[in-house]
């Protein structure tokens, strides 16, 4: 996949790719399931999984190698506009996308969703705010929150994790947020996540070790082993693996891990990691840059409090 397609959903999927990981086994039989959100366009407005794949078929047909699943058709944040989750497996393997389809059926949109105005990342700040409930750390006071979702199985979360480590340590005043966000075409971050949740309502210094200690040990949990290393890693972080692997699947940690993939989607998160600095998304930025935009917002407050 590459930018010589010169078509928007072709530079949508390479810059995708960059992003966001999947590692699930590349389906050929596309199943999606749909949702509503209050105030968003009504549900006849969605495109139907056949028109999905109909679209995907003339625009990839030609390459055999080339399969996908769409995992999920929904209003998107902005009215008019359905969201539509993808996962594009190629050569160099599965990566997952999002596609913004117009209410009438016959244009899509493959790109990032900008916020606008005075104060445009003022909306998601508090949004964020009031919805975070992963664990944090720093003071909870702070003039700056950083929020991060991610999803254990990621392997870019797991290269960004010494990143945000850096970040932390030059801004030891900033309040940082982990929430989960597990990618539904990974095949053990649902029950990772449910870990990160139990330990961090029981623990929070059993937590990060428990965050650290998966993402260093990510290439060998799989499928099938991902109880049993994840119990192991639990303990090594110093949790109850027993009652931690008992928590996990409570209706009420699902409850709460669907809370924060909704709340990142309300903010627009389609990938992981997504990284926001007082509601404004600085994923992929360097480190240096987060650490300026991290000043930036901490001098904005003080101004605002003049």
């Amino acid at each position: 996949m590459t930018l010589t397609h010169r078509t928007l959903l072709a530079a949508f999927l390479f810059s995708a790719m960059a992003i966001v990981q999947a590692q699930s086994a590349s389906p050929t039989k596309a199943e999606a399931k749909s949702a509503s959100v209050p105030g968003a366009t009504a549900a006849s407005a969605l495109p139907s999984e056949d028109t999905v794949n109909s679209f995907l078929m003339q625009t990839f047909g030609y390459d055999p190698t080339t399969t996908w699943k769409v995992v999920e058709i929904r209003p998107s944040e902005v009215p008019g506009l359905a969201a539509v989750t993808i996962v594009i497996t190629t050569a160099q393997g599965p990566s997952q996308n999002r596609l913004l389809v117009s209410s009438d059926g016959k244009h899509a949109i493959a790109g990032e969703i900008l916020p606008f105005g005075a104060k445009p990342f003022e909306d998601a700040r508090v949004k964020l705010e009031k919805g975070v409930n992963g664990p944090g750390k720093g003071p909870a006071t702070a003039a700056v929150t950083i929020v991060e979702f991610s999803d254990m199985q990621c392997p870019h979360c797991a290269k960004a994790a010494a990143g945000i480590d850096q970040l932390l340590a030059l801004e030891p005043e900033a309040h940082f947020v982990f929430q989960n966000f597990p990618l539904p075409s990974h095949n053990w971050a649902e029950k990772a996540a449910g870990y990160v949740d139990c330990i961090g309502r029981s623990s929070n210094d059993a937590v990060w070790k428990f965050i650290q200690k998966t993402f260093a040990d990510q290439a060998n949990i799989t499928e099938s082993n991902a109880d049993e290393k994840l119990k192991a890693i639990a303990t090594a972080a110093g949790a109850n693996a027993d009652e931690v692997a008992t928590c996990a699947t409570k209706p009420e940690t699902k409850a709460r891990i669907e809370a924060s993939i909704a709340l990142g989607e309300s903010v627009g998160v389609n990938g992981t990691p997504a990284l926001f600095i007082n509601g404004r998304n600085a994923s992929g930025a360097s480190v240096d840059a987060q650490k300026k935009i991290v000043d930036f917002q901490a001098s904005q407050n003080q101004a605002s409090q003049k």
